[in-house]
């Protein structure tokens, strides 16, 4: 694809107007790019996406465990080991990635080994390997992948604040994030209604190698960005790396603000699969009930994320708050329906419900945190401040992970109850921050 007048219509079609001299913070030379790079950008947030939702750690992996006869268990570490060895590298990345003028193939290149590990997955589960093995197998590739993405979230973060103007950025999360959002809910759908005889078993491993594709696609679509060479004085040696990084979180009263309302909300990511696990204790493990929970989920992400990705460029910090409180005060509810209404609490259509509520709200946490990290950070500072949240969020996740996990001895209500209660402070937390967007 090129920049040519489509282009330029297109993306004055998405932003609402004539943007293509709207280039508030970002260098000249990428002004006249924007257009193109700001639909690439979709297209490969928007296929990348897509395998997120086709191979949701929250949804279809814990089915995947299920369905090769791993042990329950391993259910419990795979969000822990999907969002975290995504976060804990970065604060390496980051700084290796300044060493490099051109950064989009940094992406391009994790996103073929992401697509190569889902393929794996479902290998595993079509090869007969069961039980143990099969488990251990899938969360071994779940940690190649994971660490891949790491790289693959630094890159995008650095390339877009390069390549896309404050004010629009919001919007490519949020556009991508409608349209992996709409085929996530077609793929629900055709499980939930589709007569078993031409939804057999193996459909689960479809979805895999489907989700392995979209990466390879979004790949591709990512190397054609128009990104011009950029500064390169901030490469470092590792122990430059962690010496500034400290330095810039000793100082900075607005990063240690952020990090302690992202602290918080890492909540909204770990209670999707204890609404998962409640639905498979009260309503069986069906495909068909996986069909329920991927359109719910794929319809939060369709109808909500464009309207969190316009909203966070208007106020990032009340986008997270909000959308935070909303998962806080959801959780709050599902525990009054199961201890006051035990017979609704026994069907599958509760939990799609509570699923896709969730997701419209962990949709406005995570594009309203994208957004407020970027834009805050200004126009020198974006992959350093990035890679140190990351990484801290990824320590601090596998720390709440084994927390997690010890209050689901207690039993899944107290753990819904506990995550709500970080959602509240995490929402609170966020209407402290500062407005970076009207600076």
């Amino acid at each position: 694809m090129s920049d040519t007048p489509i282009a330029t219509r297109l993306y004055t079609l998405a932003t609402g107007e004539d943007g293509a001299r709207f280039c508030k913070d970002i260098p000249d030379s990428q002004c006249n790019d924007q257009p193109i790079n700001f639909l690439l950008q979709i297209v490969s947030q928007a296929l990348s996406k897509t395998g997120d939702a086709l191979a949701d750690a929250k949804v279809v992996l814990p089915w995947l465990i299920g369905a090769v006869g791993a042990p329950v268990y391993l259910i419990g570490f795979l969000v822990p080991i999907r969002e975290s060895l995504a976060l804990l590298p970065q604060i390496l990345v980051g700084g290796v990635l300044r060493r490099f003028s051109i950064r989009k193939h940094f992406w391009s290149i994790s996103s073929l080994v992401e697509g190569v590990c889902i393929a794996g997955m479902a290998l595993v589960g079509l090869s007969g390997l069961q039980g143990h093995a099969a488990g251990w197998a899938i969360v071994a590739l779940l940690v190649l992948f994971s660490l891949a993405r790491g790289v693959a979230s630094i890159a995008a973060k650095d390339v877009l604040g390069k390549t896309v103007s404050k004010t629009r950025r919001g919007r490519v999360s949020g556009y991508a994030a409608t349209v992996s959002g709409v085929t996530a809910s077609l793929v629900g759908f055709y499980l939930a209604f589709a007569p078993t005889e031409i939804r057999p078993d193996w459909m689960l491993y479809v979805l895999l190698f489907g989700a392995s594709v979209t990466w390879l696609l979004a790949a591709g679509s990512y190397a054609q960005l128009h990104e011009h060479e950029g500064a390169t004085e901030g490469g470092q040696t590792l122990q430059d790396v962690f010496r500034d990084q400290l330095r810039t979180l000793m100082s900075d009263r607005d990063l240690q603000r952020f990090l302690l309302a992202r602290t918080f909300m890492i909540s909204t990511a770990l209670m999707g699969p204890l609404f998962v696990a409640l639905a498979q204790r009260e309503s069986g493990t069906e495909l068909s009930s996986l069909g329920w929970l991927m359109l719910a989920t794929g319809l939060a992400g369709a109808l909500s994320s464009s309207i969190w990705g316009w909203f966070s460029d208007i106020s990032s910090r009340r986008t997270m708050a909000y959308a935070a409180g909303g998962a806080g005060l959801l959780g709050g509810v599902t525990l009054l329906i199961l201890y006051l209404a035990p017979a609704v609490a026994g069907t599958v259509y509760l939990y799609a419900g509570l699923v896709f509520l969730l997701g419209v709200s962990h949709s406005g946490v995570r594009i309203g945190r994208k957004t407020h990290i970027v834009d805050m950070a200004g126009k020198d500072k974006k992959a350093e401040y990035v890679a140190l949240s990351n990484s801290i969020i990824g320590v601090l996740l596998l720390i709440l992970g084994v927390f997690s996990g010890l209050t689901l001895a207690l039993g899944l209500e107290f753990g819904i109850a506990v995550l709500s209660i970080l959602a509240l402070l995490g929402a609170g937390t966020a209407l402290t921050m500062r407005d970076v967007q009207t600076e």
